[in-house]
């Protein structure tokens, strides 16, 4: 199987997953595939170019990923309705306070409403960006390390390329960590 089938077959699964869960938004957590906290870097000589990522953020503006090149960019996938996500919200507005400017965030949020996102960051003080991806099209498109597991954590490092996963919750110190790492020369 090629790696772009493998990462299809990953998405696939994460979705069907979903697709048991509450993706209305509801609160329901049930069919979710959740992460094990298992943290992977590729070292620099063996990364790949990250897909540029484009659509319609919860605030309805238009985003690019290549409008973020230059940094590191943290992507951490997520839906209001998993319970995990709700659990890692106030370490991610901790790493982004902490790391500052030295980095950028994207939220993806997957299988929810407008709405039910909207409050979620709302509720925890979520300040940078999402991109909406109800279908899952924008995980598609991650051919090394897909982010297979809601939440999921992805960095890109400052060259564009996939440095970083993590699958499961991440907490600030772990990912204070991991773009040290990536960024170390």
């Amino acid at each position: 199987m090629t790696r772009l089938g493998a990462a299809l077959a990953a998405i696939v699964a994460l979705l069907t997953g979903c697709a048991a869960g509450d993706a209305d938004g509801s609160g329901g957590t049930a069919g979710f595939v959740a992460g094990d906290g298992s943290v992977t870097i590729i070292p620099a000589e063996h990364r790949a170019e990250a897909p540029v990522l484009e659509g319609e953020t919860l605030d309805g503006d238009q985003l690019s990923t290549a409008d973020l090149q230059g940094k590191p960019l943290i992507i951490n996938v997520w839906g209001s309705w998993c319970a995990p996500c709700r659990a890692e919200a106030p370490e991610l507005v901790k790493s982004a306070e902490e790391l500052g400017d030295s980095v950028s965030f994207l939220g993806i949020n997957t299988r929810d409403t407008v709405a039910a996102a909207q409050a979620f960051e709302r509720s925890f003080g979520i300040e940078y960006p999402s991109l909406s991806d109800p279908d899952g099209v924008l995980l598609l498109q991650f051919a090394q390390l897909p982010p297979k597991a809601i939440p999921s954590t992805v960095v890109i490092d400052a060259e564009g390329r996939v440095a970083a996963r993590v699958l499961g919750e991440v907490n600030a110190t772990t990912l204070k960590g991991i773009v040290e790492d990536v960024t170390a020369p």
